[in-house]
């Protein structure tokens, strides 16, 4: 059993909400009272710890209940630890991006996915990112498709976790009728549970379609019906440029 008990009214709701969240099961308490003799795990206030007189009565034994210390600003953490704590392990974070436009993201403690996004690709990283803080060996495991998009993620993110490429063959589900767009996510759960092979960076050489792709874009992104240069959508495609900043400096030339 979880017990939250905590006078900080911040972290109350916070972890309260993200438990209901999750459906975990936990019971709420005032720092001094008694613990249930169930009690597993307590979640606290950042400067706060279990009162001596939780532990009397029935109450089990302190060395038997873990204390996981919670930050007002980020609930979800401490709900995560606590979760991983009562399963026993923590597991190793994995994340699993389904590269794209808009990439699907999934964040994995042992075989439990405890968090899955699908955002743009320019806000894939800085996402990756959060996820990551406080993990301990963490890795990530993205896709081999969309290749130009995976590529500039996983330069973004080279310098924060080991990243591996993985052949991502298969790892896009059937997706019935009512669940139109988690088919990125799902990818992105199968992506993490696959080993692949370990990167530094990837040299991508954009083809002439992915070139045409982008001038394309620059058209209809255009107010002026303007296409830049392939030169220009060169560097777009090596992320050396965004397409707004192509723009701009076609409109320069």
């Amino acid at each position: 059993m979880i017990v939250v008990a905590t006078e900080d009214f911040e972290v109350y709701h916070g972890v309260v909400n993200e438990l209901r969240e999750r459906g975990a099961e936990f019971t709420t308490q005032e720092p001094d009272d008694p613990l249930p003799p169930d009690a597993r795990l307590v979640i606290v206030g950042p400067d706060e710890d279990v009162d001596e007189a939780a532990f009397d009565g029935e109450a089990p034994d302190r060395a038997d209940v873990a204390v996981v210390p919670a930050d007002p600003a980020a609930p979800r953490e401490a709900v995560e630890e606590a979760l991983a704590v009562m399963r026993g392990a923590a597991g190793r974070t994995v994340v699993g991006i389904d590269p794209g436009e808009r990439p699907g993201i999934a964040v994995l403690s042992g075989d439990l996915v405890v968090a899955a996004f699908q955002v743009p690709a320019t806000d894939a990283a800085e996402v990756v990112r959060r996820e990551l803080e406080e993990a301990v060996d963490p890795v990530v495991r993205i896709g081999d498709g969309a290749r130009l998009v995976g590529a500039r993620i996983v330069d973004d993110l080279a310098a924060d976790a080991p990243v591996e490429l993985v052949d991502e063959t298969g790892t896009t589900p059937y997706v019935g009728t009512g669940a139109r767009g988690m088919g990125d996510v799902l990818a992105a759960v199968n992506i993490a549970r696959l080993s692949g092979e370990r990167i530094e960076g990837r040299e991508i050489e954009p083809t002439a379609g992915e070139i045409q792709v982008i001038k394309s874009r620059s058209r209809e992104r255009s107010d002026d019906n303007r296409t830049i240069t392939e030169s220009l959508a060169r560097r777009v495609a090596r992320g050396e440029l965004s397409l707004d900043e192509a723009l701009d400096e076609h409109r320069r030339e």
